[in-house]
């Protein structure tokens, strides 16, 4: 599998943010973004994850099995600034969702809110949890459904450093296992 950017343009409000960007990443890379506030970081991991129109260019998945995945959209996990969870559903409740609505069972609930280090708060509901717990469930929802692809934007936003550790090392278990990461981010993240 292999993630192609060709000459791929970006626009906010009908206006260009960024023009002319080429990637091609590997199973097993990571291509980490970087820029001031503002210069197109989350337009282009919103335009590679099929959330928004590229003005120009485009964004593909050669893969060996494209019944599987035939598109980047299909391939890909999402985690954006909003964590994507409803606050009156529980952490189980939450990640019992997405897990049935990606419909590619990967890691238990119980085992990927126990890798993120949270196995006490799987009853609670989700909007009684800290902001760095919250960002860490969401996490979980990466682990509960296989996607190969991993599109982060400020991954760790909210998160201690032990916690970014915990998340470093999740990252590379991924790349490991011959998935990519796509990572917008304004700090190291360990890789």
């Amino acid at each position: 599998m292999r993630l192609i950017a060709e000459k791929l343009g970006g626009e906010r409000g009908g206006e260009p943010v960024f023009d002319d960007i080429n990637f091609q990443v590997e199973p097993g890379e990571g291509l980490i973004v970087t820029g001031a506030n503002g210069s197109g970081k989350s337009t282009l991991l919103r335009i590679v994850a099929g959330l928004l129109p590229a003005s120009s260019g485009a964004i593909r998945l050669e893969a060996a099995d494209a019944e599987e995945f035939p598109s980047v959209a299909a391939a890909s996990h999402y985690l954006g600034h909003g964590n994507a969870m409803k606050t009156a559903l529980s952490v189980e409740e939450n990640l019992k969702f997405w897990q049935e609505f990606h419909g590619s069972s990967h890691l238990g609930i119980d085992e990927a809110i126990e890798m993120v280090g949270l196995p006490e708060v799987a009853s609670l509901p989700y909007g009684y949890l800290s902001t760095g717990q919250k960002r860490r469930i969401s996490i979980a929802k990466l682990l509960v459904s296989y996607r190969p692809i991993w599109l982060l934007d400020e991954p760790t936003a909210g998160l201690d450093k032990a916690s970014e550790t915990q998340f470093a090392a999740l990252m590379r278990a991924h790349l490991d296992d011959g998935g990519i990461i796509v990572a917008a981010t304004h700090i190291p993240l360990g890789l």
